[in-house]
């Protein structure tokens, strides 16, 4: 009996040590670059994927806590999928025995290349954001410019299908603009543009399910933000800091330590994912940080505008205290007949620092 409670106590303690390895290792990667304006994070991972790094010899199994730098490759079996983060704001999600390659992870001129399988792209933005996120396939090249939802399928030796459910994309070869609504089949010979049918529009594949399920997590995430998150976020920053984060106009990366992901927190109130779920959390609910912008603001930042602002984004006054301005009729996306950027009421049960 001694001899079998020793062992089980062993196991037990050994159990511990890993589990607390485990959670020590995440937190020492993730948690203290809690804010992030980068490309490349992997921020979901179902099933198995593994991760090729530029000039290393060996694909590693790939883990949610990895950054992916330029060059880098991530593949996935029958049973995996992978969520990558894009420009604040947006999210590439890659489905079963797919392969893709962050080949520039730079904001300025963002480029993955699809090799095979099937990927979606989210993408929020708002009031006519150029996002241009660069996609190359084997048959093709273009450019995702407008918020929306876009999936590719890539059969290497066959063709390249882009869905665009919402937005807009222009093709690097002809310079067209394809809209929402519309299917585009890329070959080695030829290059066709149809609307979507009744059926495609509403048939969806098993990884078009997981991109919105997704979607809905990580928006509830931002909302989950608190202030006291906020503040501790931003608590360590020097003045000189907030302007290293200014080369992306919509918002930043936020290390949610409570849902353990990253989520999008714009620069202002009312914006939403294409799917339709609502990020009510910005930058500027946290009065510090809009005092601090209205006064002294850093390069490249989207200052809060004043009370005049006619999209539903939170004024200023010249003291810092955040106002909300008045409801105005709100300019519609000519791609998805949805408004620009949608209006929301502050959370009246969300306390405010002082």
């Amino acid at each position: 009996m001694r001899k079998t409670s020793y062992r089980s106590t062993y196991w037990f303690v050994s159990v511990a040590l890993v589990l607390f390895g485990s959670t020590l290792s995440l937190g020492q990667n993730r948690e203290k670059f809690v804010i992030s304006a980068k490309a490349g994070g992997i921020n979901a991972v179902t099933g198995q994927a593994s991760v090729h790094g530029k000039g290393e010899s060996e694909w590693q199994q790939l883990m949610v806590t990895d950054d992916l730098n330029a060059g880098d490759r991530v593949r996935t079996e029958s049973d995996g999928r992978v969520e990558i983060l894009l420009n604040p704001g947006s999210y590439l999600r890659v489905g079963a025995n797919s392969e893709i390659e962050l080949s520039d992870n730079s904001l300025s001129n963002l480029e993955v290349r699809l090799l095979r399988g099937t990927a979606i792209v989210e993408a929020t933005g708002g009031d006519g954001t150029e996002l241009m996120i660069n996609i190359t396939t084997p048959h093709t090249k273009l450019a995702i410019v407008r918020q929306g939802l876009y999936r590719l399928n890539v059969v290497p030796e066959d063709a390249t299908e882009l869905i665009v459910r919402k937005g807009r994309v222009i093709l690097n070869d002809s310079h067209t603009k394809v809209k929402g609504g519309n299917k585009v089949v890329f070959s080695a010979i030829a290059v066709s543009v149809a609307k979507l049918t009744k059926e495609e529009k509403k048939n969806q594949e098993d990884v078009e399910v997981w991109s919105k399920e997704r979607a809905e997590t990580l928006a509830k995430a931002n909302r989950h933000i608190s202030d006291r998150m906020l503040t501790s976020a931003f608590a360590g920053f020097r003045d000189s800091a907030f302007g290293s984060f200014g080369g992306f106009r919509s918002g930043l990366w936020f290390f949610n330590t409570r849902a353990r992901c990253y989520t999008f927190l714009p620069f202002y109130d009312g914006w939403g994912s294409p799917y339709g779920s609502s990020y009510t959390i910005s930058v500027y609910s946290n009065p510090r940080i809009a005092t601090y912008v209205t006064n002294n603001p850093p390069n490249g930042w989207p200052a809060p505008s004043t009370g005049g602002s006619p999209s539903g984004s939170p004024g200023s006054s010249p003291s810092g205290v955040i106002t909300r301005a008045p409801a105005t009729a709100v300019p519609m996306d000519p791609d998805s007949g949805r408004p620009t950027r949608r209006d929301s009421a502050p959370d009246a049960g969300r306390p405010r620092l002082p």
